[in-house]
């Protein structure tokens, strides 16, 4: 089968596309062939070695995919050859085919096309996961997303409108911003031309935001951070700037704040059915229609270095997914 194989750390350009080994499940797991893979940040770090976990090289990297059941492992009932489905890996999805866990796959739903299966899975359940388990973020409060055209981004914006929060969002452009508005944001903030900590509060009255939502770092995390309100919750997504901050820890103390990791990956992994309860509310409002990913472009799977190259330079709005 091909595969997009990343041989040694360094830009997307330094990806390969090659002729590697089929795969095979093992029991717990299932062999799915590939029809799409959503592109995520961390694919742009775990190619140039940046990420908090770093696979033995050569490796193929990629996590959202949809596809459909070519095989399953001993063990598995739920999920049976011929299948529609959607899932998440560490790494291995840009690839013709990839093998998924069992407790990471899901029947995709019959409304859902590959590529928008493809877009779902990472993007919502981290910013579902950030928002309900770890802010606990209750109707009436006030979220602050920064990075909000991103695809986890404007997942949170979504989310945090349906969860009945006031939500205001921050990007780098006027265009990136239109895009939040569509999306639900009542409020937002271009962190390039404005004073991030000052129009918070500005906006706020005076009063801070009750979360933040964080998947960029840099210089972005502590103006953010000293713009909460008293018992704010500050959540650590990622790292998009590339800079990891190093916050005055009596900024919380004095706020009475709370940071908050957030790794929906090892969530996944280590708490399956309340993962799994998690996706199931996700797929019916999307059912409901009342969630949408979007869909910045769409690249065949020999032109992955490009994809994650308008990735690295700032160029996507939402998500961006590689068909096979």
């Amino acid at each position: 089968m091909k595969a997009i194989r990343c041989k040694a750390y360094g830009p997307p350009s330094s990806l390969v596309l090659e002729e590697v080994d089929n795969l095979k499940p093992k029991a717990k797991e299932v062999l799915v062939s590939v029809k799409a893979c959503g592109l995520n940040f961390p694919d742009t770090l775990i190619i140039q070695g940046l990420y908090q976990f770093k696979p033995d090289l050569p490796f193929t990297p990629g996590s959202d995919v949809a596809g459909i059941v070519k095989e399953v492992g001993e063990e598995v009932t739920h999920l049976k050859v011929g299948q529609e489905v959607f899932g998440f890996v560490a790494y291995g999805a840009l690839a013709e085919e990839v093998v998924v866990p069992a407790n990471a796959c899901f029947p995709k739903p019959p409304q859902m096309d590959f590529p928008t299966a493809a877009s779902f899975l990472m993007a919502y359940g981290t910013s579902y996961h950030a928002l309900k388990d770890r802010a606990h973020l209750a109707e009436g409060e006030t979220l602050l997303v920064l990075g909000a055209s991103g695809g986890v981004g404007i997942a949170a914006v979504e989310l945090g409108k349906l969860m009945g929060a006031k939500v205001i969002a921050a990007a780098s452009t006027e265009e990136k911003l239109a895009l939040c508005k569509e999306y639900g944001a009542d409020e937002t903030i271009n962190y390039v031309a404005q004073d991030l900590k000052a129009t918070i509060k500005e906006l706020t009255e005076g009063k801070g935001v009750d979360v933040v939502y964080d998947p960029v770092g840099g210089t972005f995390s502590e103006p953010a951070l000293r713009g909460t309100a008293w018992n704010g919750r500050f959540l650590v997504v990622g790292f998009a700037a590339g800079d990891i901050p190093k916050i005055p820890l009596n900024l919380p103390l004095l706020k009475g704040a709370s940071i908050v990791g957030v790794f929906w990956g090892a969530f996944a992994m280590k708490n399956p059915k309340a993962n799994m309860q998690n996706s199931m509310q996700l797929m019916q409002w999307h059912a409901e229609g009342k969630l949408k990913p979007h869909i910045h472009a769409i690249y065949d799977l020999a032109d992955t270095a490009k994809a994650l190259e308008e990735m690295t330079n700032r160029k996507v709005k939402g998500k961006l997914i590689v068909k096979v």
